[in-house]
């Protein structure tokens, strides 16, 4: 990461803390929840100037469940997993995929959504139909995400270069206006972008099956303090797929539930 990404994740980390609460006063600690800025349909803001997602209404779920307060503060990815490591935050909830690296830091939750990975093409591209045509181009990822990790782990077999982004909005529009020629993305996120007109299509190679992975809610391992938050999600996690909560949740968003 360079040094201007650091200053900025920096200053969207401290610029965020004037946002407005989001959540319950019901007394006792309030705690910080750090997320993403554009990650639909799990945190984004609609056509009425709202934020709103998935994640969201998650969180305010289990919130109201287990009666505790919290501050959202929506930073970007990167700048979500800053505040956490840097104990500006207490947890993470931004579709954070839970993989075996991540764990060596974080302690998760369990699943609250299962995905994998796509590859996507401007609408009207038509010469990229399989990875291997992806051979001497450049393509789009998202930084810190499964979807650039699986990018990485076959750019040698295709031989095609990867541009970063630190958002998925900026990545479509560099695939549509042909800078790169494909992105790769978590198939819920991508799949609701093309219902909203994103202009991309997704490319599926049966060649190659993509890596698939869960969401977790996410606090720094070495952080006592904020076990007691972990526990809380996990118990209003299980209340709420119980009582079909969660469900009724991935239905509004249109996502699937397999739990």
């Amino acid at each position: 990461m360079t040094v201007f990404r650091k200053l900025l994740g920096f200053a969207l980390v401290l610029a965020a803390f004037a946002l407005p609460l989001a959540g319950h006063a019901q007394g006792g600690k309030k705690y910080i929840i750090a997320t993403d800025t554009t990650f639909a349909p799990f945190e984004y803001t609609d056509s009425k100037g709202r934020f709103i997602g998935a994640d969201l209404d998650i969180l305010a779920a289990i919130a109201k469940d287990q009666g505790f307060q919290y501050e959202l503060q929506p930073l970007g990815f990167d700048a979500a997993v800053a505040a956490l490591e840097s104990n500006q935050a207490d947890g993470v909830i931004a579709g954070m995929s839970i993989t075996d690296k991540r764990k060596e830091k974080y302690n998760f939750s369990d699943p609250y959504y299962n995905s994998h990975i796509v590859v996507a093409v401007a609408a009207k591209n038509n010469s990229i139909k399989r990875l291997a045509d992806l051979s001497g181009k450049t393509i789009a990822a998202k930084t810190g995400t499964e979807g650039a990790k699986y990018a990485e782990s076959l750019a040698a077999k295709y031989q095609f270069k990867i541009n970063y982004f630190s958002d998925s909005p900026t990545m479509y529009e560099d695939v549509k206006t042909g800078n790169t020629v494909a992105c790769f993305e978590d198939s819920p996120v991508m799949a609701y972008g093309i219902t909203q007109n994103n202009g991309l299509k997704i490319v599926n190679d049966p060649s190659e099956k993509s890596p698939g992975s869960s969401y977790g809610f996410a606090v720094m391992k070495n952080n006592q303090n904020n076990q007691k938050l972990l526990a809380m999600f996990q118990a209003g996690l299980a209340n709420i797929k119980k009582n079909g909560q969660l469900k009724a949740i991935m239905q509004k968003y249109n996502l699937n539930y397999d739990f």
